[in-house]
């Protein structure tokens, strides 16, 4: 069965850039109509799913926006946009000051300022932050919400992005959404590459395994211009738990040691890839495990880390609680993570203007798939959701509502019908296996060459991508399964030819080109690509942007 339905504005992906945008759009012109679709549910769908202890980017006392742009751009050793960088710092004190209005408890002193976690953070009680954006959005009688609706891809007309299409994940029924402008604020891209956990763990990763990359390859497949896709983002994590380090880095001051007990960081420099690369580095040299020292810290800062970490990331107070080693008695041990795309912590993306715009006309972006603008965090994600609202508002009446087009539901009903010698998991991880061996995965320390790069590309599409064209759903939640391995694939074949395109090493905790393994200035420009009829062409843009 099919069903179409037109409004003005369609938004996909119902996570913090997806609700804040239909909020602030609401508030800006009440009489637009919004459509907003999640394969998930709003209420706790993307990356707050399970909560936030802090917003990380966030302008303290005594600092500027520009501060911060300096701190992102030195951070992402120099790729990264100023202008785009700017037009979102300006903005991230406002949005937190939205978002607290909404509901959400920031913790405050005795003389009722945020209590920062350094100058570019405040601490909050964020638990429940996403069902506070849900509920507010849920109250707007613009807005219509399909939850458990997969997009899967744009309709087009020429170079115009006029809806996009998909099906619901529960019932057999495909869905088309016509719209005036179109806002692709989906999450960024795990699961590409083999995790820290096999098997049934699999999923015991840093970012959430239900985001696919399905807006960079949505992006991708429509010719929209892709920026940055080699800057992959590796976390440093805690081992086993995988959970976050910046609450015991940050929190009680735990530094970086080596299983001599050496302070070893200042050796490699402090930016977030050079944390990454120094564990790496350690342990190459012989010098493993690493561990943040936490031995020696006080009753009340172990009670701090207990609160905090049930708040974001559980796991880790039941392991110190279950094996009795307490952060005040054992130093906690650290690892990298599987590389991950994502454009809230480095510059991956779409290619868009300083009001989000993508090469493609009437279609935005904001959030984890929106480009050049990294360490944008959650209020990063607010700001550029505003950007969005503001000039949908102030140019939609300018664009006429496009004719209702029709879709070829075949393209989901063959796999239906399909008879597959594979499951859908054994090629996901063949996928895994091949980009962790040949493209610089975490089992050879994220370290590749042109060759190995080479290997990968025919590997995904020969071994990989032909095959899963026979795979076969027996139900609709199979045929998510099936669309995602698919997203994945098609971000996968374009990060190998940015990974190609990129012949130096600049991100070396990130990626480690051994053919090039030095810093070319020759290379201080964003690498882009657009992709037609499956081909990459990589396009050299300059920094001034």
């Amino acid at each position: 069965m099919k069903k179409f339905f037109t409004s003005d504005v369609l938004i996909i992906g119902g996570g913090t850039a997806g609700l804040f945008a239909a909020i602030r759009l609401s508030e800006l012109n009440p009489q637009i109509k919004i459509l907003i679709v999640d394969k998930a549910d709003i209420r706790r769908s993307g990356c707050l799913a399970a909560g936030v202890n802090a917003l990380n980017a966030y302008i303290g006392k005594n600092h500027t926006p520009e501060d911060y742009v300096n701190y992102a751009i030195t951070d992402a050793h120099g790729i990264a946009s100023r202008k785009l960088l700017h037009t979102m710092a300006q903005r991230l004190n406002h949005v937190t000051k939205v978002v607290e209005r909404l509901g959400l408890v920031i913790e405050t002193d005795s003389e009722g300022n945020y209590v920062e976690r350094g100058w570019r953070n405040v601490k909050i009680n964020g638990e429940n932050i996403k069902p506070i954006l849900a509920d507010a959005v849920k109250r707007l009688p613009n807005v219509k919400i399909f939850n458990h609706v997969n997009i899967t891809d744009f309709f087009r007309d020429g170079d115009k992005i006029i809806g996009a299409y998909g099906f619901s994940t529960r019932e057999k029924i495909f869905y088309g959404f016509t719209v005036k402008a179109t806002l692709i604020a989906t999450g960024g891209a795990s699961g590409i590459y083999l995790p820290n956990h096999a098997g049934g763990s699999r999923h015991q990763i840093w970012y959430p395994p239900f985001n696919t990359g399905a807006g960079y390859a949505m992006g991708i497949r429509a010719g929209a211009e892709m920026t940055t896709l080699e800057m992959r983002f590796v976390a440093l994590r805690c081992k086993d738990t995988i959970a976050p380090t910046g609450t015991l880095a940050q929190g009680v001051g735990a530094a970086q040691i080596n299983s001599r007990g050496e302070l070893y960081q200042k050796n490699y420099g402090n930016t977030t890839s050079e944390r990454v690369f120094a564990v790496t580095s350690e342990n190459l040299a012989g010098r493993a495990p690493c561990y943040l020292k936490t031995v020696g810290i006080s009753a009340e800062q172990e009670k701090f880390l207990y609160d905090a970490y049930l708040n974001m990331s559980p796991a880790q107070t039941l392991r110190w609680i279950e094996t009795n080693q307490t952060p005040r008695n054992f130093n906690v041990e650290i690892c990298g993570t599987e590389p991950y795309i994502i454009g809230g912590h480095t510059a991956a993306g779409y290619w868009v203007d300083e009001n989000r715009r993508t090469t493609l006309q009437n279609l935005y972006a904001a959030g984890d798939v929106a480009g050049g603008c990294p360490q944008k965090y959650v209020t990063g994600a607010f700001a550029e959701a505003e950007i969005v609202a503001e000039k949908i508002s102030e140019t939609l009446n300018e664009i006429k509502m496009p004719a209702q087009i029709d879709f070829d539901a075949s393209e989901f009903e063959k796999f239906f019908e399909n008879d597959s010698a594979f499951t859908i998991e054994e090629l996901e991880v063949a996928m895994q296996t091949t980009m962790d061996e040949y493209a610089g995965g975490l089992t050879q320390n994220y370290r590749f060459n042109e060759r190995q790069l080479n290997l990968a590309a025919k590997n995904i599409e020969r071994r990989v991508e032909n095959l899963s064209e026979n795979l076969h759903a027996a139900d609709m939640y199979d045929l998510l399964k099936i669309y995602e391995l698919r997203e994945r694939l098609t971000v996968a074949k374009v990060l190998i030819e940015h990974l190609k395109a990129r012949r130096e090493t600049r991100w070396a905790g990130f990626a480690q080109n051994l053919d090039y393994p030095n810093r070319d200035e020759a290379f201080n420009l964003f690498i882009n690509s657009i992709t037609t009829d499956g081909k990459t062409k990589i396009i050299f843009r300059e920094l001034g942007r």
